[in-house]
Order: C-alpha cells, then sequence, then structure tokens
C-alpha cells in the first residue's frame, strides 16, 4: 500500500474533507484529515473512523501511521 492508496480510501470515507498523506518509505506514514464531520467527536472516536476507512492494511502492510485530525475551525485556531 503507498500514500495514494491510503489517500483514496480516506477520501471515499471523508468525501468533504481536505486529505493528505506522506510517505517516506511506504511503511511508515502520516495522514491529515480536515473535515467538519469530526465537530464533537473525541480523539478516539476520530482516528476509530479513519482505522476503519483504510481497513485491515492497517497493522499489516502499514507499520505506522501518524494522524492530524481537526475540523477546519480546530485548524484556524492552530494557526
Amino acid at each position: 500500500m503507498n500514500s495514494e492508496q491510503i489517500e483514496k480510501l480516506l477520501r471515499e470515507a471523508f468525501p468533504d474533507a481536505d486529505v493528505s498523506v506522506s510517505s517516506d518509505d511506504n511503511v511508515h506514514f502520516s495522514a491529515k484529515v480536515v473535515d467538519a464531520g469530526f465537530d464533537g467527536q473525541s480523539r478516539v472516536q476520530r482516528h476509530r473512523r479513519v482505522h476503519d476507512a483504510i481497513g485491515p492494511e492497517l497493522g499489516r502492510e502499514i507499520h505506522a501511521l501518524s494522524l492530524q485530525l481537526k475540523t477546519p475551525q480546530e485548524l484556524g485556531q492552530a494557526s
């Protein structure tokens, strides 16, 4: 699995989100998902949604996945 495949899965699961995925080695990945649908969800709930979107490859082909999961409002506050 590569960055483009993970990004495609996340875009399908979060169609209105701003999604980016990167990796230097196609084993360790970093993903950023900015979605209004995260509003009111805990960090754990957000992570579960992303893990569900990626599926069983997480932990198999994907050794590590660093996640930044924000609402647009939270992203604006961080600036």
